[in-house]
C-alpha cells in the first residue's frame, strides 16, 4: 500500500485505540447517548482494524521470510504469506469505502402503477406483495402506512414501513421503474401486455434532522373513501397533510383514529422532505457519484418481469434468473447482492478510496 493509504491506516488505528479508551471512561459511562455513539463507532472498525494489525503482522513476517527464501520452507511461507497480505489489503480497500449514511436506517417503500391502467394496478399490488415477502425473510418488521385498493385489484398507491437495522441498504436496490410483461386476466386474446409501477424508497427520518415548520402545513381531515369513492367511515378520520413550502401532499386514510392516520402522514411527509434534501446533496456530488446505484431515481426502468419465459432481468448489471414464481415470493437475495457487489466495485474504481 502507498503512503497515503498507510497514512490512512495509521489514524483508522488510532482512532479505534481512542474508542476504547473513552468507553471505558466514568464519564462516557454514565452518558448514553454518547455510550451508543462510541459503541457504533467502536463496532464499526473493530473488523477493519483486526484486518490492518494481521496485515502489518503479516508484511512484517513476509520481510523476514524472504531474508531466508534460500531456505524452501522459509520460500513457501513467503508465499504463503503474500497471499494472505494479498487477501487483507482487499478486504481492507473495501472497508475504506464510503458507506452510504442510510444503511442502517429504517425505510418507507412507497409502490405506484405505471403505465398500463387497471392491469398496471394489479402489478402494483403483486409487487407490494413481492416486498413485505422479502421484508419478512429478511427479518425486518413491516407495516402498511397507506394503502388505496384499486377497483380492479392491486393498489392505486400503498406506503410500507419496513423497520429493521440495514432494511435500506437491502431495500434501496428495489427503487426505480418495475416492468412487467404478461397476459392480463381481463385479456380475452392472451395477447402480452406490457405495464409498469415505480418504487420509491425513502430512508425513514428522525424528527430532529428534518426542519418541519408546523405553520407550513395545512392540515385538512374528511372522511375515508374505498374503491369507487364511497364512504367507508362515518367520522372525519382520514388526513391530508399539505406542505405548502414544496407542495408534498400526504393523506392517510386506513386507521379508523384521526390522531392515528396524522401521525403516520407526518411520518412519510418527514421521509419525503428527508429523501428531497439527500437528493439536494447527491446532485452537488453527483461528478464524484454519478454511477451510484440506488439513489432513488424514479424514471429509470430497473427490471423486467417476463412471464411468459419464466424470468427476471435487472438491467443495472445485465443479471437475468429464471424462476420468477420464487423471485415474486420475495426471493431477491441473489439481484441484492449482485446489486451490492457491483456497487461495491464502482466506488473501489473511483479511486483511492481513502
Amino acid at each position: 500500500m502507498d503512503d497515503t493509504v498507510a497514512a490512512r491506516l495509521d489514524e483508522i488505528e488510532q482512532v479505534f485505540e481512542e474508542t476504547e479508551r473513552s468507553l471505558g471512561d466514568p464519564e462516557v459511562l454514565s452518558d448514553p447517548e454518547q455510550l451508543a455513539e462510541l459503541g457504533k463507532r467502536h463496532s464499526d472498525l473493530k473488523d477493519v482494524v483486526a484486518d490492518i494489525r494481521r496485515w502489518r503482522a503479516a508484511s512484517a513476517d513476509l520481510v523476514e521470510a524472504k531474508a531466508m527464501s534460500s531456505d524452501p520452507d522459509m520460500a513457501q511461507l513467503a508465499k504463503e504469506l503474500a497471499r494472505e497480505i494479498e487477501q487483507l489489503e482487499d478486504s481492507i480497500k473495501v472497508a475504506l469505502v464510503p458507506k452510504d449514511p442510510n444503511d442502517s436506517r429504517d425505510v418507507l417503500v412507497e409502490v405506484r402503477p405505471g403505465v398500463g391502467g387497471d392491469e398496471a394496478a394489479i402489478w402494483a399490488g403483486d409487487l407490494t406483495h413481492m416486498l413485505l415477502r422479502y421484508a419478512d425473510r429478511s427479518g425486518f418488521k413491516t407495516e402498511i402506512l397507506e394503502a388505496s385498493p384499486s377497483e380492479a385489484g392491486g393498489y392505486d398507491r400503498v406506503t410500507i414501513s419496513v423497520k429493521g437495522r440495514g432494511a435500506y441498504s437491502r431495500f434501496k436496490y428495489e427503487a426505480g421503474v418495475h416492468r412487467v410483461q404478461r397476459v392480463p386476466k381481463t385479456e380475452s386474446q392472451g395477447r402480452v401486455h406490457t405495464s409498469t409501477a415505480t418504487v420509491a424508497v425513502l430512508p425513514e427520518a428522525d424528527e430532529v434532522e428534518v426542519e418541519l415548520d408546523l405553520n407550513d402545513v395545512k392540515v385538512d381531515v374528511y372522511r375515508s373513501t374505498g374503491p369507487g369513492g364511497q364512504s367507508v367511515n362515518t367520522t372525519d378520520s382520514a388526513v391530508r397533510l399539505t406542505h405548502e413550502p414544496t407542495g408534498l401532499v400526504v393523506t392517510c386514510q386506513d386507521e379508523k383514529s384521526q390522531l392515528q392516520n396524522k401521525e403516520k402522514a407526518f411520518r412519510i411527509l418527514r421521509a419525503r422532505l428527508y429523501q428531497i434534501e439527500v437528493e439536494r446533496q447527491q446532485a452537488e456530488l453527483a461528478g464524484a457519484r454519478r454511477d451510484q446505484v440506488g439513489t432513488g431515481g424514479r424514471s429509470e426502468k430497473i427490471r423486467t418481469y417476463n412471464y411468459k419465459d419464466n424470468r427476471v432481468t435487472d438491467h443495472r448489471i445485465g443479471l437475468t434468473i429464471k424462476r420468477l414464481d420464487q423471485i415474486l415470493q420475495g426471493d431477491l437475495d441473489e439481484f441484492v447482492e449482485a446489486l451490492a457487489a457491483d456497487e461495491q466495485a464502482t466506488l473501489l474504481a473511483e479511486g483511492d478510496p481513502a
